[in-house]
């Protein structure tokens, strides 16, 4: 008898590795089966984000009239802990633990964090908006006890990603290691188009007790994920433990040294810093100004994260092909950084008479752009890291990348309410905060390419000549030998 599931699941199992980005990763020992289930921690770091930038962002702004100012800081607040992802992921790498394990824990302390944020957050909102019975309570329980949802998110966030993806290169060979991390970028990005998704239709129509809803839902499924992804994924090694027990970890100050003393960083975390701060708007940004700059419902502009994932999709997808054939990150971060001009250009133009249709083709620009951009820079950051510091590469990668992005949104938030504030503006279109702050993003990208210039031409020289070094060996491997 003809057993149809076999037969789906040798399809599906052929389909992976052909159209699914760094599916060739997986082998035997560590089959895409179980990397798929340990990427289940970046899905609900997609979720969070979205739900955090992106659905509530705009509720906030428009249907509960909070101040983006106001908004914009508390999105921000995680920035107060995004540089001690360096450290979270040093500590990863040297953690010492009688069971042997050095990544679980801290995965398992983020994602209580994440859950804490998510239990405090709606009714924090309902305060600080004045809604229903709230609106005789203080003001100050509403920001202190959203000010602290949003940062044990952010924490939990912070440190689930950095522990998570070096629990990740653990699982493969070295020279694998670039590969796995973008799979399980790849995942971040799908979690996002689909809780967009989820997000949006759980939201139409919107109501306050749907909100409350759905952040109570997000708290349950992220933790319930985040078990399943970890479930028997690090060894229980005792040897190792014993070893870690006896040997002095290398101390904080003298592997960062060792890190930052590697050729062109400083120059890498200053591109990485311009590139964010140029994409960051785009985050915070496009759901406000497409609800009242082009007057799209919340079902549709939550749906626009979707649409902004996907391009960053789109963008991860390419990265791995051109990666993976022997490319220069630094040329491909170069490219995604130049893409993403156009977009916002054409972000602009929408509200110029453009329409939706311009804004939606800026929208996915965009984020083809971010994907190449940030693929290239994750990838140049692996490769220049040391054998034994990769938790600490990733943490530092992530540090600045988290720091700019934080710093990204509360910027476009500021000035966005700075001009609607001066009395000069009164009667402005409503476009006009909005394309200031697109505008200044541009400015970011354009710096971000020209400090990568040099970066890339040297790349680029650099990757030919191993790739002649690699032709030449295998025509005459005597001589070269």
């Amino acid at each position: 008898m003809f057993d149809y599931r076999t037969y789906a699941l040798r399809k599906l199992a052929a389909i992976g590795p052909r159209y699914l980005p760094f599916a060739d990763v997986a082998t035997a020992e560590v089959p895409l089966s179980r990397l798929l289930r340990l990427s289940l921690f970046q899905v609900t770091v997609g979720m969070a984000v979205v739900l955090l930038v992106g659905t509530l962002n705009r509720v906030m702004i428009v249907e509960l009239s909070v101040p983006a100012t106001l908004v914009a800081g508390m999105l921000a607040l995680p920035l107060l802990f995004a540089p001690l992802r360096v450290l979270i992921g040093h500590r990863s790498d040297v953690h010492v633990s009688a069971l042997g394990w050095r990544r679980v824990p801290y995965i398992w302390k983020g994602t209580l964090y994440q859950f804490g944020g998510f239990a405090i957050m709606p009714f924090a909102l309902l305060v600080l908006s004045g809604f229903g019975e709230a609106v005789d309570a203080p003001r100050w329980i509403g920001l202190t006890s959203g000010a602290l949802a949003f940062l044990l998110v952010g924490a939990g966030v912070h440190m689930v990603q950095t522990v998570g993806l070096a629990l990740a290169t653990d699982l493969v060979a070295e020279e694998d290691q670039p590969k796995v991390v973008g799979l399980m970028y790849v995942m971040l990005l799908a979690g996002m188009v689909v809780s967009a998704l989820v997000f949006g239709a759980l939201l139409e129509p919107y109501s306050p007790g749907r909100l409350v809803r759905v952040i109570q839902g997000a708290a349950v499924v992220t933790v319930a994920l985040n078990l399943l992804a970890l479930w028997k994924q690090e060894a229980r090694n005792r040897d190792v433990a014993r070893r870690m027990m006896t040997t002095r970890p290398e101390p904080f100050r003298v592997a960062w040294a060792r890190l930052i003393r590697t050729p062109g960083k400083p120059w890498l975390l200053a591109v990485i810093a311009l590139g964010t701060l140029g994409f960051g708007s785009a985050d915070v940004l496009l759901e406000p100004y497409g609800g009242q700059a082009l007057g799209l419902s919340v079902a549709d502009t939550t749906k626009l994260t979707a649409l902004l994932a996907g391009g960053t999709l789109v963008g991860f997808a390419y990265a791995s092909r051109t990666l993976g054939a022997g490319g220069s990150a630094e040329r491909l971060g170069l490219l995604g950084a130049g893409i993403g001009i156009p977009g916002f250009a054409a972000i602009i133009l929408s509200s110029l008479g453009g329409g939706a249709p311009v804004f939606l083709a800026g929208t996915l620009l965009t984020g083809i752009g971010a994907g190449l951009f940030g693929h290239a820079t994750l990838t140049a950051s692996i490769r220049s890291a040391p054998r034994d510091g990769i938790g600490l590469a990733l943490g530092t990668w992530g540090a600045v990348q988290a720091t700019a992005a934080g710093l990204g949104v509360a910027l476009a938030g500021i000035v966005r309410d700075a001009i609607l504030a001066r009395p000069a503006m009164d009667g402005m279109a409503v476009h006009v905060p909005y394309t200031v702050v697109f505008g200044i993003e541009m400015v970011f990208l354009a710096l971000a390419c020209a400090v990568l210039l040099p970066l890339a031409w040297r790349g680029g020289r650099h990757d030919l000549k191993i790739r002649s070094q690699a032709t030449t060996t295998e025509r005459n491997p005597v001589e070269v030998s």
